[in-house]
């Protein structure tokens, strides 16, 4: 992410904002779960109330307000049971923004109603995020996100991979029918626990850890951070820089950050992106699809025109918007739901 995108992304995030709840909870019948039983790995201090939440009432999308959690550093899922015959596959859910809040419905709750009326089953992962103020200037990155600058969200996503694969039986889930499903910073999310599955970042603590974190499909919307020219503006921003180090000769737009580190294991994958979107460059959507394709990753990209950034499943009159029936239909090609 550049810059000015940056910028603009803050913009939009933190404008028209009017104080609602203080504790966001999801709505009556679902309860959010503590993933970590005791203290969170790489625990960073709290400067303000958990769990801060707001809503943004004036940067609308589709003409409506959405809402935003931030300071998060007790991350939840909640679990969306299927609306329709469970087909047994599961969603793990990450909303974006830009490691920093989670966009909590725009791409978390209504994703999980989308989700759950074809009959899967949705988990909402609250991960770990500083909010508006971020952390202390002295941590190593002021935000959750990406691995490596911040290990915090990916150590969160692994284990709320385990722990749905761990419950599988008695939550009727096929554990081979597990994926993610991300967006924007969520997005880069879903690419980097799609490639560092193998070892968790954290000491194991109990039996869900033992499970494999890997997903059985990625699915990324609007993702960010994936490129080499991405990676190397995140490596600058915190008070710790870092070197991102990678071939004199790799291409700076179409080069894949080499912390995404793709091979033939990495798991079938969706891509939508527009190319009118100013937060995050397309670049990244096309990184990560040249590198997938390489590696004989099974991938399926959709680029558009118009579209702009953070616009969820609310349909409007632009195509990009019919994007969930583009991902059903893929589901069902792959296997993971009845075509």
């Amino acid at each position: 992410m550049q810059p000015w995108r940056f910028a603009l992304c803050v913009v939009f995030a933190f404008s028209g904002l009017s104080a609602q709840t203080p504790t966001w909870q999801p709505s009556p019948g679902h309860t959010q779960v503590p993933i970590w039983p005791g203290a969170v790995p790489d625990a960073q201090p709290v400067a303000s109330p958990e769990d801060d939440t707001a809503t943004a009432t004036k940067s609308l999308v589709a003409g409506k307000p959405w809402v935003w959690v931030g300071n998060v550093s007790r991350p939840t899922m909640t679990v969306y049971s299927p609306e329709r015959k469970n087909n047994g596959a599961a969603v793990v859910v990450f909303p974006g923004g830009g490691y920093t809040i989670l966009a909590i419905d725009l791409e978390g709750t209504e994703v999980c109603d989308w989700l759950t009326s074809t009959g899967m089953t949705c988990v909402l992962l609250k991960y770990r995020v500083p909010g508006e103020g971020l952390f202390p200037r002295s941590a190593s990155y002021p935000k959750s996100g990406p691995y490596p600058e911040s290990p915090m969200a990916l150590e969160d996503a692994q284990r709320t991979v385990g722990l749905v694969r761990f419950h599988a039986a008695e939550w009727h889930i096929n554990p081979h029918k597990i994926g993610v499903l991300g967006f924007s910073a969520g997005g880069h999310l879903s690419a980097a626990i799609s490639t560092h599955f193998d070892k968790r970042l954290y000491p194991a603590i109990d039996a869900a850890d033992k499970e494999s974190c890997r997903p059985d499909f990625a699915v990324a919307i609007y993702p960010g951070h994936l490129a080499l020219s991405a990676a190397e503006w995140d490596a600058q921003q915190g008070t710790r820089k870092f070197v991102v180090r990678h071939p004199a000769t790799a291409d700076k737009e179409l080069g894949l950050n080499p912390e995404i580190p793709v091979t033939s294991q990495t798991p079938p994958t969706f891509l939508l992106q527009a190319e009118d979107d100013h937060v995050d460059n397309v670049d990244d959507s096309l990184a990560y699809y040249i590198a997938l394709k390489n590696a004989g990753v099974p991938v399926e990209i959709h680029l558009y025109a118009r579209g702009g950034h953070a616009f969820g499943l609310r349909r409007t009159k632009l195509p990009i918007t019919g994007w969930p029936q583009l991902v059903e239909t893929w589901l069902g090609a792959i296997g993971m739901i009845p075509e």
